[in-house]
């Protein structure tokens, strides 16, 4: 099994311990366990066979978790996970999703009125009997059913990460299959391409000689659950436990180009390009650029040839929604969108001083790896106490051992930082005397996210008052696939940003991607300026930062709009500057 499946299995398992109240620093446990599992860099299983090793070697892997992992491996399940299934149906961990409801509300449902389906609990609330259980409302069911809602909507998505996961897996495993030779490309097209924050499906297109073979030796992979058709050209079949359905498109050369072009979209952008095409005496399918007169093959081998027949710069794929790109491509004006490799360092990361995984010196060390010039430790305020948040005396204490760090020159710089809470009213969670102390201060909302949308515009407009704010932290909220963001008037929150010198943050954990493409357009038409950040919980996820820069790259951003592209000292003048 892998590590992703393990870690699903006991995080659920600690989900519904909390619908059945049980003790929270046991539920945390199971909680904290399923993070180690998820992250480690090798397979928890290899471990577990390996007789010179212990599971409990692992940091945060007691001798109850080794158990656990020990039965999941030999069974796919384990005792706890069974008994709570025989108390609380398997769909109260769908239940779970809908924003508004907790584990108590869930428990209370399920033994008042026998919910067990999401259907169930839209009946309720639409009936309005939710509301007859104490410290419940008709606000309440509001609520809930437009998560219901929101939830059907996404329902059938997977994250960016995890295609680019099964995408990566999928293509190792192919090209081995043919010992690297016979394949000439294995390409992801769709979405996932394009950089989008969700999918519904991954295509990948092969082409070389031994193209049909990859699909024969596709829809023998061990994860493959159910073969949906197979024929000459392609193959669909669904992947894993999660049933994320993989078209495989096996091409001939001269079409490689425009089936790439085609089948990544996205609709509205192909819709555009083929009537361009019509205008200037073409046909555009997957097959090919045709001449209409008398249907010749003008181009189709590569995507390039394809835009430059058509009197187009190359258009980059984060760019293909029809939002202008065609018309700037016409004229000469694609920015130059900014490069993974121009990012110079990390600013929004965790350590074991608050809810972190590892101490500071394996996340600077993990940085450095990275060949980063510079990070931002900046842990929780005292808040978030369940994070185990920073006062202000240990505030102070963190900045002065930051300092001593880098005076001791150790080969990456430290800037010592805080995500600090923004309250309900506004106001920053740390005094302002111990904020002066840190380089960097990330302000952000974690609390109070159902506010009117003109209480939380006031709310973010003060926070943008304090002289000791930076950067505005992941700026709506938002979970995807689980959590809407929160609403606000974007535009006047943007123009002051930009009017104080705060930056945006684009929060690259795979769980946020926030912004999004059509908020940093309209960010950046303000004024403002971005930071790219990973919110790296442990060293594994500071490889996110990929993401990130693929949002900043669908909102047309250039390295020069992101401030941590800067080298350290410049980067530092170019924040806010202190009062």
């Amino acid at each position: 099994m892998e590590n992703r499946e393990i870690a699903r299995l006991i995080a659920e398992t600690a989900d519904l311990m909390e619908i059945a109240s049980e003790d929270p620093f046991r539920v945390r446990s199971y909680r904290n366990a399923a993070g180690v599992i998820e992250n480690l860099p090798e397979r928890i299983e290899e471990i577990a066979k390996d007789e010179k090793r212990k599971l409990t070697d692992i940091p945060g892997i007691g001798k109850g978790i080794a158990a656990v992992i020990q039965e999941i491996l030999s069974r796919g399940s384990f005792e706890r996970r069974d008994k709570l299934l025989e108390k609380y149906p398997p769909t109260a961990l769908e239940l779970l999703k809908i924003q508004g409801l907790g584990p108590k509300t869930i428990a209370a449902v399920i033994d008042r009125f026998r919910v067990s389906t999401i259907d169930d609990l839209e009946k309720l609330c639409r009936e309005q009997k939710l509301r007859t259980l104490p410290r419940m409302g008709a606000k309440l069911e509001e609520k809930i059913l437009r998560s219901i809602a929101h939830y059907r909507k996404s329902a059938g998505r997977f994250l960016l990460a995890f295609g680019v996961q099964v995408a990566e897996e999928l293509i190792a495993y192919l090209q081995n299959g043919t010992d690297g030779a016979g394949l000439d490309q294995i390409t992801p097209a769709g979405s996932l391409r394009r950089g989008k924050e969700t999918i519904g499906d991954l295509d990948l297109l092969v082409t070389g000689k031994k193209a049909a073979r990859a699909l024969e030796r596709f829809v023998q992979h061990p994860k493959v659950t159910e073969v949906l058709g197979k024929g000459e050209n392609k193959a669909s079949a669904r992947i894993g436990i999660e049933g994320l359905q993989v078209d495989v498109r096996a091409l001939p050369p001269q079409s490689y180009g425009s089936a790439l072009q085609y089948f990544t979209g996205s609709k509205d952008h192909n819709v555009a390009l083929r009537q361009l095409a019509l205008k200037k005496g073409y046909s555009l399918n997957e097959y090919g650029l045709f001449r209409t007169k008398d249907d010749r093959r003008v181009a189709g081998r590569t995507e390039e040839e394809v835009y430059a027949a058509l009197g187009l710069e190359w258009i980059p794929p984060e760019l293909r929604e029809n939002q202008g790109e065609i018309e700037a491509a016409a004229s000469g004006k694609l920015p130059r969108l900014v490069e993974l490799s121009e990012i110079r360092g990390d600013i929004h990361m965790h350590t074991t001083e608050s809810d972190g995984r590892v101490p500071l010196e394996e996340m600077a060390a993990a940085a450095q790896q990275r060949g980063y010039e510079y990070i931002a430790i900046t842990d929780h305020s005292k808040a978030l106490a369940m994070a185990n948040g920073l006062d202000e005396k240990r505030v102070v204490a963190f900045a002065r051992r930051v300092r001593e760090w880098n005076r001791n020159g150790s080969g990456i710089r430290i800037f010592s930082g805080l995500e600090c809470d923004i309250l309900k009213d506004g106001s920053m969670d740390i005094a302002g005397d111990a904020l002066a102390e840190l380089d960097l201060v990330i302000a952000s909302v974690h609390s109070y996210m159902n506010m009117e949308p003109a209480e939380m515009t006031d709310r973010l407009l003060k926070a943008l008052e304090n002289p000791y704010v930076k950067v505005l932290g992941h700026p709506t909220g938002r979970l995807l696939l689980n959590r809407e963001a929160y609403h606000y008037d974007f535009e006047k929150v943007a123009e002051e940003a930009a009017r104080r010198g705060v930056a945006f943050e684009i929060n690259a954990s795979p769980e946020r991607l926030d912004l999004h493409a059509t908020l940093l357009r309209i960010a950046k038409s303000k004024g403002a300026r971005f930071t790219i950040s990973t919110d790296a919980h442990h060293p594994a996820h500071l490889a996110n930062i990929r993401f990130g820069v693929l949002m900043a790259r669908r909102g047309w951003l250039t390295a020069g709009d992101i401030l941590n592209t800067l080298p350290a000292d410049k980067f530092l003048r170019a924040l806010r500057p202190k009062p």
